[in-house]
This record gives C-alpha cells, sequence and structure tokens, in this order.
C-alpha cells in the first residue's frame, strides 16, 4: 500500500483541523447552512433523507487493516442516530407491493461500487470527531462531492491479478496526488469519474466511466495508455470511446489535464442533466477530441510538459507496492497443498463452492485471492456491521498480509491469502458469515440504499434486494443459474449500476407510487458479460409485488432454452428479447392491469 509521507500526513490532519473549525462556526451560529454546505461537502458530508451521510474515500480501493479497525470503530460509536430520530425513520417505514420493508439498522457502514464507504447516521456535530479519527490512519472524504476530480478507482486485483500486464496502482496513486485540490479543476461542469485498469479483463467497469484507462504494453515493450473518454449511466447511458490507442506512461497527468480542461471550458452548465463530459463527447465527436489534442500540445509546447512524470518519481511511489515478504514463501510443496484443498472439498461441499466462486487465482503460485461476501440474507448489499469491520481486519492481519480491497461488486478482496491457509480462512469466514460461495451468482448483487435512506431516490432498492435474495437462497439452484449480474437502482442517477447489469432493476415514481423497471443485457465490460453496453428495457414498469415474479420469470426462460453451458449473458445475446419479454409480462398481476398502458 502507499506509503503516506509527513507532508501528506500533515496536509490531512491540518485538513481534519480546519473542518472542525467550520463546524464550530456553523454549530454557533457564525456560518449559516448556505454557508457551510459547500464545506461539508467538500468533506465529504451530505445531509440525506434522516441524517447526514459521509462519503469516505478508499483511493483504488485499497485497506488496511489499521484502517479497517478505525472505520468499524467510527460504525460503533458515531454512526448512531438519536431515539427521537431512529423513531421517526422506523415510523416512515412501509411495506410495498406486499414486501415487507427490512428494518433500519445503524452501527454500520456501506461498500459503493465506487471503492467507497458510507455512513448514513453519524450526528454532524460528532463529524469533526470522526474526520480526526480518519486522519489518524491517512483517511478523509476529499473529493467524495462535488463537481470535481473524484476518488479514481481500479480493479481490486490489481498487483496480484494472473491477468494483469502492468500494476495500474502506482500510476492511481499518482494521478489521487494530482487531482487533489486542483485548483482548477475544483468547480467542474459535473463530478468526474476515473477508473484504471492494468489486466486484460477489465474488472474496473473503465468504459463507463468519465475518463476510463488502460495500461499497457506496445509491440516495442513500451508502457503506455489506452485513453476512453465520455462514459456514463445516468438519464443517459453511454459507453466511453477510445481517443487515445498508446500514450507514453510519462504524460498522462499532461494529457488528463488537456482533457479536464476542454471539458471545463465547454461542458454545459446550464443545466446539470447534460453537464457530464458524455454529453459533450456526444454532441461534438471529433471536434472534441480535436480539443483536447490541440491542448495537449499547448500543454508540452507552450507550458512545457509541466506534469510530465519522471522515472524517478513513478520509482518513488511504486516501492510502495512492493508486495508483502510472505510473497513466494510457503511450508508446504504444490502437491501438498493441492491434496490438502481436495480433500477439504471432497468432505465439504460449501468449501468445494467457495472455491470455485470466492478464490482466484494469483500470480504466485503459492497464493490466492479470496472475496469475501457482504451479501447475505438480512443485511443490504453491501453493508458491513461494526463487528464485521473489524473480524475483517483480523482477517487480514491473519491471512492477507494486514491488507483488503474494496471491490466494485460491494465486497471485500483480500489479495495476499497463502494456498495452503485456505480451509482455515474458510472456517472462521464462514463463522463470520462471510463465506457464502455466490460471487459472480444471482444473490451477490449491487444494490444502492434506495429510499431508505438517499433523498433523490425515487424508490426504495433494499426491500426487492431483500425479496431476490430470500427467494434464491437455495445454492443447488444459484449454481444451477450460474454466473448472473443482478444490479439495482433507486433511481435515475444510476448509483446501482442498473444499466450494465445482465438483470438491471430501476426504481421509478408514478403517481407517487414505487414502480420498478427492468433491463436484460446490460454488461460492464468484464470477461463474464463481454464488450460494455446498457441493458435494454423489457417492457412497461412493474410494481413492487410483480418485480421477484418477473425475474423469476426470466430465469424461467433461461434455464428452459439455454443451450448446454451456456451463461444467462450468453443466452440473452443469442435468443434476443422476445421471448423474456413475453414472460415478464405474463408475470403481471391482474390488478396491475392497469400499468400496462403506462411506460416508465
Amino acid at each position: 500500500m502507499y506509503q503516506y509521507t509527513d507532508f501528506d500526513r500533515r496536509f490531512i490532519k491540518e485538513r481534519a483541523d480546519q473542518f472542525r473549525d467550520q463546524l464550530t462556526r456553523r454549530l454557533n451560529g457564525q456560518l449559516s447552512e448556505d454557508e457551510f454546505k459547500p464545506l461539508r461537502l467538500q468533506n465529504g458530508w451530505y445531509v440525506q433523507r434522516y441524517a447526514p451521510m459521509l462519503r469516505v474515500a478508499v483511493p483504488y480501493g485499497e485497506l488496511s487493516s489499521a484502517q479497517l479497525r478505525v472505520l468499524a470503530r467510527i460504525a460503533r460509536e458515531y454512526d448512531r442516530p438519536t431515539d427521537a430520530l431512529f423513531h421517526e425513520a422506523q415510523a416512515k417505514q412501509h411495506a410495498i407491493g406486499g414486501i415487507a420493508a427490512p428494518p433500519l439498522s445503524y452501527g454500520y457502514a456501506h461498500f459503493t461500487t465506487r471503492q467507497n464507504l458510507q455512513y448514513n447516521w453519524i450526528p454532524l456535530e460528532k463529524s469533526a470527531d470522526v474526520m480526526d479519527l480518519l486522519a489518524s490512519v491517512n483517511m478523509h472524504g476529499i473529493q467524495t462531492s462535488g463537481n470535481c476530480i473524484r476518488n479514481i478507482t481500479s480493479d481490486e486485483r490489481a498487483g496480484v491479478a494472473v491477468d494483469e500486464i502492468v500494476d495500474p496502482r502506482p500510476y492511481a496513486e499518482i494521478m489521487r496526488q494530482w487531482s487533489t485540490l486542483h485548483p482548477e479543476f475544483a468547480f467542474l461542469p459535473r463530478k468526474f469519474k476515473i477508473a484504471i485498469s492494468g489486466a486484460s479483463e477489465d474488472r474496473a467497469a473503465t468504459a463507463w466511466h468519465d475518463v476510463g484507462l488502460h495500461v499497457l504494453r506496445n509491440d516495442a515493450g513500451e508502457v503506455g495508455f489506452r485513453v476512453m473518454v465520455g462514459g456514463g449511466m445516468g438519464r443517459t447511458p453511454i459507453i466511453a470511446s477510445v481517443i487515445r490507442e498508446f500514450l507514453p506512461w510519462n504524460q498522462i497527468l499532461n494529457y488528463l489535464e488537456a482533457v479536464v480542461r476542454a471539458y471545463n471550458r465547454f461542458g454545459r452548465r446550464d443545466n446539470k442533466y447534460k453537464a457530464r463530459i458524455k454529453i459533450l463527447v456526444k454532441a461534438e465527436g471529433q471536434a472534441f477530441v480535436d480539443q483536447v489534442e490541440a491542448e495537449y500540445q499547448r500543454i508540452l509546447t507552450q507550458d512545457g510538459a509541466p506534469h510530465t512524470i519522471t522515472q524517478a518519481e513513478l520509482d518513488r511511489v511504486s516501492a510502495s507496492f512492493a508486495p508483502p515478504a510472505l510473497l513466494g514463501k510457503s511450508h508446504q510443496s504444490a502437491e501438498t497443498v493441492h491434496a490438502l484443498l481436495t480433500k477439504t472439498a471432497d468432505e465439504d461441499k460449501n468449501f468445494a463452492r467457495w472455491l470455485q466462486q470466492n478464490v482466484a487465482p494469483h500470480r504466485d503460485p503459492h497464493l490466492r485471492v479470496v472475496t469475501l461476501s457482504y451479501k447475505r440474507l438480512g443485511q443490504a448489499p453491501g453493508d458491513a456491521t461494526a463487528d464485521q469491520l473489524d473480524a475483517s481486519a483480523e482477517l487480514a492481519d491473519k491471512f492477507s498480509a494486514g491488507e483488503a480491497r474494496v471491490s466494485h461488486d460491494q465486497n471485500l478482496v483480500l489479495p495476499w491469502v497463502a494456498a495452503e491457509q485456505l480451509p482455515a480462512l474458510f472456517k472462521e469466514a464462514k463463522a463470520l458469515g462471510l463465506a457464502k460461495p455466490n460471487i459472480r451468482m444471482l444473490t451477490d448483487m449491487i444494490a444502492c440504499p434506495g429510499g431508505d435512506y438517499c433523498d433523490l431516490a425515487n424508490a426504495r432498492s433494499l426491500p426487492i434486494a431483500a425479496a431476490i435474495t430470500e427467494r434464491y437462497q437455495d445454492l443447488d439452484e444459484l449454481f444451477d443459474l450460474g454466473e448472473i449480474d443482478l444490479h439495482i437502482s433507486g433511481c435515475i442517477n444510476s448509483c446501482g449500476h442498473h444499466h450494465s447489469g445482465h438483470i438491471g432493476i430501476l426504481g421509478v415514481d408514478k403517481d407517487g407510487k414505487e414502480w420498478y423497471q427492468v433491463t436484460l443485457g446490460g454488461s460492464d465490460g468484464s470477461a463474464l458479460s463481454g464488450k460494455p453496453q446498457p441493458g435494454k428495457v423489457v417492457g412497461p414498469s412493474f410494481s413492487s409485488a410483480e418485480v421477484v415474479d418477473v425475474i423469476e420469470a426470466v430465469l424461467q426462460v433461461y434455464t428452459e432454452q439455454r443451450l448446454h453451458g451456456e451463461t444467462f449473458i450468453d443466452a440473452v445475446q443469442r435468443m434476443g428479447f422476445d421471448d423474456f419479454k413475453i414472460a415478464a409480462n405474463a408475470a403481471r398481476h391482474p390488478s396491475d392491469d392497469e400499468a400496462l398502458s403506462t411506460s416508465a
């Protein structure tokens, strides 16, 4: 992991001190809410449906066990609403379409699709104490909000993947330092998101970002970047366009500067729904690319290429990402380890399934990459209680050199697990409820907090997620269905990435009631999904009571018509949508026929 310098630590500490002063003045009445709002947002503090929400940055997803313990402490000691507030929130909960609302809870953190963590119940008067705690382990909420360059995300297997061409983490860290409080890009037309991957498989959904970067090598073996610009979800889902096939690695900051300058200059500011760079790229096409290239040449010739990365700087940052001492070491031969795993798998079917779904190969043959599943019955997708965060820190210390990663799919990954320790890790993770062998399965769904917590949502995501999870608890059935990406968003802002789900569910508001639109065939660009693309709507919106039946009907068509070994996404791409649409609409409840005439 990147090791903060004295300057880094002082910077974070002084920022926390500054926020404490701002908060004190707000609580004393010296600052109005309008004056305080931009200050709190610059540090990741929103105000949501019931209480403040804090978003904590986890750059490129890496967490130390020490950081996990502080995050657990914040959940346990600070993520606690007053009794009156909690009772008020509970009173507003109600069943939708016969689906009981999951009980509101507190004392936890929520993993997001952009490798951040969020808390929903921290009282504002305690926020400065929380910022001090975060600073004590080199964490903060800077640029997790606002029209600026947000937290830079990456592949959760960066540095350990067998298909990795170049480790993207040093470049991601250099970009983080360049973009943090960049004075020219503090007030962009809209938020700006960068994702970077260095592997042949895109596990970072780069094509769905404002800028997607692939670190690669050309035919001469030189390292550089393929640059994509203009991806995004929301109201207008668009896949990013490649504007540079190969950019020398040392020029990436100068080129990003050109991209963001062009966006800052020409991006729309009159309409927030058309302000993202994807709209500019789509509207201008080659003219946008030409503008970027012209600005890039000005930066190189007139400005003297001020952000050219030196080899010395790359080496300095890369040194922080040296593998732990355990790399390449094993107390047992490969044959002995293989025999141990085979024997354990033969004796325990769930362990065998866990090996298949939750354990991935590692570039070091003695090690494995293990995903802890934070998707289980009775717990919202991506939620981690204080006890689970503490327990995950213990697992990281004991089995993964003190390191964990937040994944794009809202789980936690242990990247340095010795193969011979897999049975012991499985036993401990199972006791904690974190070893469900459902990674990439239907119940390993992505879901935003939705209307239960978010003030922007049109509908609730969590009751739908809970109902689908409850329906598909049989592991035999899940494994028969195979790998399926199910994504749920509570509104068109697409925080649950419904556009890229093999099955996507979008909450919509119709006459003040919660309805849900279903899409099929989306892809995030991973090896399982194929080329990135948005899903297609299968019909008019469905009531909450119908959603589970619709999903079941769609999956029944798949199981009845699939070819041998064919995945769900492959079947959709082969068969088209007609049979799925017919089945989905046949699952509609008779009492809701009036909705047929109204499309969401």
